[in-house]
């Protein structure tokens, strides 16, 4: 699964304008949220942010189900609040020291309907992105897709291989 994402990943183009702003306005009213916004004080993988982490995710899940002719906008948001989670995973205070990677999904979901509506897919995508622990299974092919590109972003920033976007123009237009 992950051979695939990354032969996919490899065609897209980053930085098409059209696909950015597109992009940029499908979740401009989540990451102009001060919550939100505080995600960049958490790191989440070695000296990725979790704001960055779910940037990344969230873009490629756009740019790969906008490839597909899927629901690319539920996965750019959906994608983007996959983690918003708001504690560091490692600290002494965190819900649950062991079950962090079994428990986030339904903190994250309980945030973001706090603060924003939510379609189906959208709450789906959130709640099942840690598939397999998760157990139930992702319902809509956006869900699949978070899941795979998470992975694939979480284990590419693990060893330091770069997937986070960082043309600092785009990131201009993305934060507002």
């Amino acid at each position: 699964m992950l051979t695939i994402l990354k032969k996919i990943l490899s065609k897209l183009t980053f930085r098409s304008t059209h696909h950015d702003d597109e992009y940029a306005g499908c979740i401009n009213d989540l990451i102009n949220h001060e919550e939100v916004k505080s995600l960049e004080n958490y790191v989440q993988h070695k000296n990725i942010t979790r704001l960055h982490h779910s940037i990344s995710v969230s873009y490629h899940s756009f740019k790969v189900c906008k490839f597909f002719g899927w629901d690319h906008l539920s996965a750019a948001r959906g994608g983007l609040l996959h983690d918003f989670y708001l504690y560091g995973w490692e600290d002494e205070d965190r819900p649950s020291k062991r079950m962090h990677g079994f428990l986030h999904p339904k903190i994250a979901l309980e945030n973001a309907t706090k603060h924003f509506q939510l379609n189906k897919r959208e709450k789906d995508i959130i709640r099942k992105h840690m598939w397999p622990m998760t157990i139930s299974l992702p319902k809509c092919k956006e869900a699949w897709v978070v899941v795979a590109v998470d992975k694939y972003c979480a284990i590419m920033e693990l060893f330091n291989v770069q997937t986070k976007v960082t043309d600092d123009e785009f990131l201009a237009r993305v934060d507002g």
